[in-house]
């Protein structure tokens, strides 16, 4: 006697080869946009002419003596200004950018405590080289830098190159 087709064996071997291929395309279709990677920017030609003028705020940072200095802790990130010719502890706007994963970028507007010291907290311990910088609020001046995280002593950022 003849068993039915779906009682044996090579029926559902060659229905398993095509379904495995689906659940794998599947699968990498989830894994990649859950981890897409944005190296490149779509206004590439708008950040490419800002140049010239995110240099002019970095020449403004150096001519009034302006810098920061970096710590770390593995939940916080600390700043201390030195505000060089500045009549105050202005506000700063601060991006710590990943190199590739531009969801673990940190952007924050941040006040000064009565130290003059600036304090952001961390979801994560950052690791590894992150580029920073650091403006004032009416985005007059910047500092920026890579660093690489976990720092052992102070970073220094200055506008000068």
């Amino acid at each position: 006697m003849i068993k039915p087709w779906y009682k044996q064996f090579w029926p559902w071997f060659l229905i398993a080869l095509p379904a495995s291929v689906v659940v794998a395309s599947l699968l990498t279709v989830t894994v990649f946009s859950l981890n897409s990677v944005s190296l490149v920017a779509e206004d590439y030609y708008k950040k490419g002419k800002a140049i010239n003028v995110d240099l002019s705020k970095l020449r403004v940072a150096a001519q009034k003596g302006v810098s920061a200095s970096l710590s770390t802790t593995p939940d916080a990130l600390r700043i201390a200004l030195n505000k060089g010719e500045l009549e105050r502890f202005p506000t700063l706007r601060v991006h710590v950018q990943h190199r590739t994963l531009e969801r673990k970028d940190i952007n924050a507007m941040v006040n000064p405590n009565q130290a003059g010291i600036y304090h952001i907290d961390l979801a994560e311990p950052i690791e590894g080289p992150w580029f920073v910088e650091i403006s004032s609020f009416d985005d007059s001046w910047k500092v920026n830098g890579r660093v690489n995280f976990p720092l052992s002593s102070d970073w220094t950022l200055s506008g000068k190159q």
